[in-house]
């Protein structure tokens, strides 16, 4: 053999040599390692973790509980766009391969060769599948063959389409998420049905490295790679020459918050979230149970809008407070530094329309501040009246407006930007049926994610006059009416009747009116007829007869500041007990779940609530109802509610409540559909302000509520009930006040007799023992 020849031949032939050895050791270890391959029964009996699910009573998520946030689609639910996407990233001869993708390894291996260090990987859908459910991610020989043949296997035992769908409900696409379904309703607040070209280019783009292309943390990076798999798709055939330049150019919103499920509703999952846990524990959070919440989505956004708009009334009323607080910005040279202003609003959350900026430049005239994701805003004019006191050089240097300084700006109702604060005031609103209890709105303060304790059901705080119809409630069932006559004059308790110090109670507004009927009197809040209502009847009696209601009599000890209402209540409490004037007499509990269901529907626990009209529920005599509820329609029509007015219905009831030094402020009123509680005040109970009475501050919260909830709602009054009596009825100076009701056994023996006079006092009926809604259980099988 010629040596030439020989030069040539024995490296083929070593080379073909070693190729054969490899492929002899490789064959060998494949013939070990795939009998050692684990069971793909974690595959074919695919069961994830499923987070609890809380929902509202016409099918929104509200809320979502769980290590893992995951939402299971099948194969066929998802849009042809998202799979196509999904291909288009990450392997688009899914459909072609029998697991390795030959051509996608060699393509891999020589783009490794001549990139100069850049690597591309060669993975398919399938190695992935099998990488998440059986393989660690270390970067070894093993553990790559182990994947290889694995996929095989996979796709020997299962067909394409199941292996797609396991991907889609499978993979890990950052912010908790796991799943294209759950990311949908992160990133996007959607379900995956309603996504977009954009949107699914950009959900496509994060399985490759769900952190560096997380749009929340990294939007540029974000972009970036939803351009790449938007270029693919379009390569691929799967969009237009039109859909491509479309996709590319469309701004898309990004929640930045993963609890934002459209609607604000925190308080309300949280408390279902509970309500669960209590029952199920730790199971709680992986069975994919899902809770049916009682609200109405509708009704809890407009809840949620009219109490931010209250405590943003309330506190522009008292001042703009200046800086938030302050970021170096030595490093900071201009508003290109992007990402040191985006490191540096890290730790200023948004609240919803209240965003928080970097100032970049201050001055008298204007100012310059960065928003997160880049926008400068410029504000000149109206829109720094608020601030215009913080830009002096004289204001506090820990609120002056100057450069570095964090501020909040938010939209005024022309779409202008303004500058804003975070209010220090807290609130609470509540509204139900008075019928059967169901809460159909609860927001527990003003941002959840700033403060989590729920004030309207945890919030103990004095009710002041809003507590005075209980007082009055009490005075009837002692035969008073509502045409009896007591003086609104100055009085003075001695030290020996309060056990303590003289007492020298006001009415709020310092005035006094002399005699007056009890009517007047609480449409008008006057303390001193109150104070000597509650003397009359006796504080021991009013102590006991307010738990008919549902107060706790050790929370409103028996002294005479209980007729201005010096105990304790929540907001929660107060909405069981105004519903019983507003239902005619029936305690009913306000619950906020409906029913609890497995996650294949089945119901393991449903509440059962009592209803009104059930006299075994019956607390208050339906004559003693019905004249409250008269009086209280007072307060709004000419007492200290008139505002309500607004709303032009005649069927409106119920009664402010502002506490001493204007501490707390109140308005728990109803129509006979709907019962509404308001509150405002500090966490730390400090003044209000002068004139923040339940009038000024709670009532509008209450309004807006009311506002959207009664309409197309028919007006609607209570009906006379039985065992009462219409008299004629004289003001205090004798002039006539026309008709007024009267217990049948309390008429004046003497029909001449005036009838504002007190007639005999009668002993109160015991309160009837009322049943409690509760949870029952359903025959479906053991519960998870």
């Amino acid at each position: 053999m010629p040596a030439a020849l020989r030069w040539i031949l024995y490296p083929i032939l070593l080379i073909a040599g070693i190729v054969l050895a490899s492929a002899a050791l490789l064959g060998i270890a494949v013939i070990l390692a795939y009998p050692q391959l684990p069971s793909l029964e974690l595959l074919t009996d695919y069961q994830p973790k499923i987070p609890l699910r809380v929902y509202s009573a016409d099918g929104y998520l509200i809320g979502e509980f769980g290590e893992e946030r995951r939402a299971l689609v099948r194969i066929e639910e998802v849009p042809a766009i998202m799979k196509q996407a999904i291909l288009a990233a990450e392997d688009e001869r899914f459909y072609q391969h029998g697991g390795v993708d030959t051509l996608g390894v060699l393509r891999a291996a020589y783009s490794n060769f001549i990139g100069a260090g850049k690597r591309q990987g060669a993975s398919t859908i399938t190695m992935q599948v099998a990488r998440n459910f059986f393989l660690t991610t270390e970067k070894t020989l093993s553990r790559k063959l182990y994947e290889a043949l694995l996929a095989f296997k996979i796709e020997h035992n299962l067909p394409k389409d199941e292996i797609l769908q396991i991907y889609i409900n499978q993979i890990y696409l950052g912010q908790r998420a796991y799943g294209f379904a759950a990311a949908a309703q992160i990133y996007f607040g959607k379900p995956l049905k309603d996504i977009n070209i954009a949107e699914a280019a950009m959900l496509a783009g994060l399985p490759k490295a769900p952190s560096a292309y997380n749009p929340v943390a990294n939007p540029k990076r974000a972009k970036l790679r939803q351009q790449y798999v938007l270029r693919r798709m379009h390569e691929l055939g799967a969009i237009s020459d039109a859909q491509l330049a479309e996709a590319q150019k469309q701004v898309l919103t990004i929640k930045h918050d993963a609890n934002d499920f459209g609607v604000h509703a925190e308080f309300v999952a949280e408390m279902a979230r509970q309500i669960v846990y209590e029952r199920f524990q730790e199971d709680s959070y992986n069975k994919g149970l899902r809770v049916i919440t009682t609200i109405n989505r509708a009704e809890q956004a407009v809840a949620y809008a009219s109490l931010r708009k209250g405590v943003m009334d309330y506190d522009r009323r008292h001042g703009y407070r200046g800086a938030e607080g302050y970021i170096d910005m030595q490093e900071i040279r201009s508003e290109q530094d992007d990402e040191l202003l985006e490191e540096a609003l890290a730790d200023y959350d948004d609240s919803d329309e209240l965003l928080a900026a970097v100032v970049l430049e201050a001055n008298v005239k204007q100012i310059r501040a960065y928003l997160r994701g880049g926008e400068i805003i410029t504000l000149t004019g109206d829109a720094l009246k608020l601030a215009s006191r913080m830009l002096d050089d004289k204001a506090p240097a820990t609120r002056r407006l100057r450069r570095g300084a964090v501020i909040r700006l938010s939209k005024d109702d022309k779409q202008h930007w303004q500058i804003s604060q975070m209010p220090e005031v807290e609130a609470a609103f509540l509204a139900a049926s008075p019928v059967d209890g169901a809460i159909r709105a609860l927001v527990g303060g003003f941002d959840f994610n700033r403060n989590k304790f729920n004030h309207a059901t945890q919030a103990w705080r004095q009710p002041g006059s809003s507590f005075k119809p209980f007082i009055y409630s009490a005075a009837l069932e002692k035969g008073y009416t509502p045409s009896s006559v007591i003086p609104d004059e100055p009085i003075v308790i001695s030290a020996a009747e309060t056990g303590s110090l003289a007492w020298e109670p006001k009415n709020y507004d310092g005035k006094y009116e002399g005699p007056m009927a009890l009517r007047t009197g609480l449409a008008k809040s006057k303390n001193m007829v109150s104070i000597r209502l509650l003397k009359s009847i006796g504080t021991h009696y009013a102590q006991d007869y307010v738990t008919r209601f549902g107060f706790d009599a050790e929370k409103h000890p028996p002294y005479l500041t209980m007729a201005l209402g010096a105990g304790s209540v929540t907001p929660w409490q107060q909405l069981t007990a105004y519903a019983i004037f507003a239902n005619g007499g029936y305690k009913i509990e306000p619950h906020i779940v409906r029913q609890i269901l497995d996650d294949k529907g089945n119901v393991l626990a449903e509440s059962a609530p009592v209803v009104a009209g059930d006299e075994q529920l019956r607390v208050l005599d339906p004559r003693n109802a019905y004249l409250m509820d008269s009086m209280m329609h007072d307060v709004v029509r000419r007492g200290t509610a008139t505002k309500a007015l607004s709303l032009k219905r005649g069927d409106l009831a119920g009664k402010t409540g502002t506490t001493n030094d204007y501490i707390d402020a109140w308005f728990c009123g109803y129509q006979p559909t709907v019962v509404g509680v308001a509150w405002i005040g500090f966490d730390q109970p400090k003044k209000l302000g002068n004139g923040e009475t339940g009038g000024t501050a709670a009532l509008p919260m209450w309004i807006g509520f009311m506002e959207k909830a009664l309409k197309g709602v028919p007006e609607s009054y209570m009906e006379v009930p039985e065992g009462l009596v219409a008299i004629r009825a004289n003001d205090p100076t004798g002039k006539s006040r026309g008709t007024e009701f009267i217990y049948q056994e309390h008429l004046p023996q003497d029909e001449e007799e005036q009838p504002g006079a007190m007639p005999d006092k009668q002993q109160a009926p015991a309160p009837v023992q009322d049943a409690k809604p509760r949870m029952v259980e359903k025959p479906v099988g053991t519960a998870p």
